[in-house]
């Protein structure tokens, strides 16, 4: 097991599984206790209006879809790449299942913020910022609420709150990013949406302690942490 990452679901335990798919690089996700190996993690940008004006930016006429990789999957949580500095997103996550959302999960989107600026200001695309390897990490996934407007996610580093949000403050609400998404791509089962993150993004420093809880209401669903290395 990789010390720097706990799960815990609703009465909490620690677990990190891995299939046979795993020894061939191929990573995994935990659903529902299933070991499951996503095709692709496809993300939503600027999806809350606090973020978008945190970051400077306008507000886009239609929804940003960007794409990580299998291999952006990890346990791991970095603080900084051959020398480049990385930037928290947390975000709620969604796992797909015969076409629907099928479970919540904990996300966290690390991004060069560096490189991801300048690659903006030239109006090219944001993989080489957004989809390297270690560039998604994630608590196991449940079952997903009746009350899909109901679910928040919170973020503490060191204890403090640095991230809090919803679905009741989103651009685009989940329903409405997988029926856009499926208007031009074929979602697996297994495969992630993470919708966006609130306002708070920041540095990750090492040795910075994040822990990443899904709410449904009040009823705490998942929660994961991990220790930046």
């Amino acid at each position: 097991m990789n010390p720097g990452i706990t799960f815990g679901a609703m009465a909490g335990y620690t677990k990190v599984r891995k299939s046979p798919l795993e020894e061939t690089g191929m990573k995994t996700i935990t659903i529902n206790d299933r070991c499951v190996t996503p095709s692709k993690v496809v993300c939503i940008g600027l999806n809350y209006v606090a973020h978008i004006e945190e970051l400077g930016n306008e507000t886009p006429d239609h929804m940003v879809v960007f794409n990580k990789p299998n291999s952006a999957i990890s346990d791991i949580l970095r603080s900084q790449i051959a020398g480049e500095i990385l930037h928290y997103e947390s975000e709620l996550a969604f796992a797909i299942e015969g076409g629907k959302l099928a479970a919540v999960g904990f996300g966290l989107d690390l991004t060069k913020r560096d490189l991801q600026t300048r690659l903006k200001a030239k109006g090219l695309p944001w993989e080489r910022a957004k989809a390297f390897d270690g560039a998604a990490l994630f608590s196991e996934f449940v079952a997903l609420p009746k009350e899909v407007n109901a679910l928040s996610l919170q973020l503490t580093v060191d204890g403090e709150l640095r991230q809090s949000g919803g679905v009741r403050l989103m651009v685009y609400e989940p329903d409405t990013i997988l029926r856009e998404l499926q208007e031009f791509t074929t979602l697996e089962d297994g495969d992630i949406i993470m919708t966006g993150t609130p306002e708070g993004v920041g540095e990750i420093k090492t040795g910075e302690r994040f822990e990443g809880l899904v709410l449904a209401g009040s009823k705490r669903l998942v929660t994961a942490s991990w220790v930046a290395q």
